[in-house]
Formats: structure tokens, sequence, C-alpha cells
């Protein structure tokens, strides 16, 4: 599919509550469903995925069961939108384990990870996906307790899985963690989003380094506007309505145009990349 064949907006009033569902939306988001074509790239590959379930994290799913990976998927409490992941991954012949529970608490982090090893036989690739975004004009408006539920969400479980996780990586494996364009152009709506957004961006490159040597690679993609449920459930409707409508190409980007990005980056062919994030902006430049 071509770049200009997506929707554009602006797109149908809508708002739903937090996180969102897939199914809610209007126009549904594309994951890949039918245009991902898999070449064996991750053949015999674990990974682990949180927030797998829906928008980006189910484009990288779908794409990674393409390349024969077997896959985690780590979600909230989105039991539906994730056995429809489950179903498309194992229309692959690859297996999903499916682990609902909250990410915030460490010990369910440990958790995803023992349970990679055991019931898939380790694990490859860790996609430290999962976010958590709320809007807010001002400063007081961001309560104590949400401006701790964004940090714990976004870079605290990163911490905590890879962490548990890189014990049981061998050399080859990698490490891919969903940073943002607001990583390094922050969004005055979204402080504390934007905050631990750049904070994932500084943990990418120090555990680059860090990791090197034992040869586990460590990379960050940097989405721009992107059509997920997040996008319905945690913005005002007039923005939902538009988002994307800034970027060069005018519109939100699919999950499915992502997909790509992820799979390069886990690729064992990409020995040479670490430390580096790559940018899925629509046209616009990531300084």
């Amino acid at each position: 599919m071509s770049a200009s064949q997506y929707p554009k907006p602006p797109f149908p009033a809508q708002t739903q509550a937090m996180p969102g569902a897939t199914n809610k939306m209007d126009p549904r988001p594309d994951h890949g469903e039918t245009s991902y074509k898999g070449s064996g790239k991750l053949q015999g590959k674990v990974a682990i995925i949180t927030g797998g379930d829906s928008g980006i994290g189910r484009a990288v799913a779908i794409a990674f069961a393409r390349e024969g990976a077997d896959l985690l998927i780590s979600y909230l409490d989105e039991e539906e939108d994730a056995q429809e992941v489950k179903a498309l991954v194992e229309q692959q012949a690859r297996k999903a384990v499916l682990v609902a529970g909250d990410i915030r608490d460490p010990h369910h982090c440990r958790s995803l990870v023992e349970r990679a090893v055991d019931e898939l036989g380790g694990v490859d690739i860790l996609v430290n996906n999962a976010a958590h975004q709320a809007t807010f004009d001002e400063i007081g408006e961001i309560s104590d307790e949400e401006w701790r539920m964004t940090f714990d969400v976004n870079i605290h479980a990163m911490f905590y899985l890879t962490k548990a996780a890189v014990p049981h990586m061998k050399p080859g494996s990698a490490i891919i963690n969903t940073a943002s364009v607001t990583s390094d152009m922050p969004n005055q709506t979204l402080l504390a989003y934007s905050t631990t957004k750049g904070a994932i961006q500084n943990f990418t490159g120090g555990l680059a380094q860090m990791l090197a040597e034992k040869g586990v690679r460590v990379n960050a993609v940097a989405p721009g506007p992107i059509w997920t449920p997040l996008i319905p459930s945690t913005m005002p409707e007039e923005t939902a309505s538009n988002h994307g409508k800034h970027v060069p190409f005018k519109r939100a980007g699919q999950p499915a145009e992502l997909a790509t990005a992820y799979v390069m980056l886990a690729d064992p062919l990409s020995s040479y990349t670490s430390g580096t994030t790559v940018a899925v902006t629509g046209g616009k430049p990531f300084i």
C-alpha cells in the first residue's frame, strides 16, 4: 500500500475510555493484517512485546510472527484485542503466550520474562513498547499520582523488564524501545509523557554501550503521530480528529508503517546497529 492511500484527517469525532480499544476506532487502524509478508528474518526467535495487543505493538507482533518468531504478548486488560492478536500469530503456525497484568509491578515484569523462558524457551528480542499518556494544559492539572504513573509505566517498567531479560539473552539478541518524536521535541500538553520519552532515548543509548561486550544490541524507534487507541482515549476530541495533520504527509501514520523498523532492528543481520533511534515521522525531521 502506498503512503498516499491511507486515510487522512479529519477523522470522525470519537472518544474512548483509557486505554482504548481497536474495534471502536473509526477508521480502524491498519496493523499489516493483509499487507505484511514475512521472509524468515526472525525464524526460531522468541520475542516479548509489551503493549502487544493493539496499535504499534500489534503491528510488531504480526510482523514478527510472519518473520518466524514465537511471542509473549504483554497487555494490561484488553482481552478482546489480545485474543485477536493471538489468532493472527497462530495463523502463522507460531506460538503466542498472552499475559495480562500491570507492568508497573516489578514482580509482574520479572514473571513475563520467566514465562517466556519456561514456555517458549528463552528471550531473543525484547520490545519495550507499552506506554501511558494523558493530556494537560497546565502543570497544576497534573496530579502527583498521574506523574508517577507515567514514569512507572513508560520508563521504570522498561528497566525492570530489561534487567530481568538480559541474563537470558545470548549474543545477537536485541532490545527495542519505543521512544517518540517528543523525546527531542517535547509536546507541552504531554509534559509527563514527553519527559519519559526523553529518558527512554537516554536509557537506550547508555544501555547499548553497557551491553555491547555481551553482544546484545539496543535501539529505539521514535514514532511520530500514529493512529492507535491511545489517541481517542487520551486526547481531546478535536485533537484526535486532526491527529497527524501537522506533519508533511498531512496524516497520522498507521501502525503497519512502523513494523518494518522493528523488524530491521530485531534482524540479526543488523549486527552493527546499536545505540541508535530510528524515526518514523511522516516526513517531519527528527533532530
